[in-house]
This record gives C-alpha cells, sequence and structure tokens, in this order.
C-alpha cells in the first residue's frame, strides 16, 4: 500500500478541538475523505470517517490493525503540521 496523496483543509476556530479535515489516497485509485485532526488533552490524534448511529457513532472506512493506523496517523499529523507552517502569518 502506498499512500499517494495526503491533503489537509486547516479549521480556523478558536478554542476548537477539531483542527483540520484531511484526505489521503491510496496507490493513486482508492481515496477516503473526512478524517478528522482533533486535540485534546493528550495531544493530537485522527478520527476515521463515521456516521451517527443509534448506538453513538461508526467508522465507514478505517484500518484494519494497528501499525496500518500509526502509520496513516504519522501521515497525516506531519501533513498537518506542514500546512500550518505554509499558512501565512495572521
Amino acid at each position: 500500500m502506498k499512500i499517494s496523496d495526503i491533503r489537509v483543509r486547516i479549521i480556523k476556530k478558536d478554542d476548537a478541538k477539531l483542527k483540520a479535515v484531511a484526505s489521503f489516497i491510496i496507490d493513486d485509485c482508492f481515496a477516503v475523505h473526512d478524517i478528522k485532526i482533533i486535540e485534546n488533552e493528550g495531544g493530537l490524534f485522527i478520527a476515521m470517517p463515521s456516521r451517527k448511529t443509534g448506538d453513538g457513532y461508526k467508522d465507514i472506512a478505517h484500518p484494519l490493525n494497528s501499525e496500518t493506523r500509526e502509520l496513516l496517523k504519522d501521515l497525516i499529523l506531519k501533513a498537518y503540521e506542514q500546512a500550518l507552517a505554509e499558512q501565512p502569518e495572521a
């Protein structure tokens, strides 16, 4: 599996836990959208695309093992940090 592209859209709201929304493309042929980048007391983490159900929220797309989850988290958070660095100063 090769992540061929990652796009990050920064959310500009003061004191919001949601910091950005990301998308990525696998092997130039499969896209996953609406990955949320969220900040809490423990730092940044990603939340995979989900939908609301009667029991809470259910992931629509997600990694099947911890190694893939860590790989995606690392790549998406790196892209987020790069997007922040490229933003013009306010």
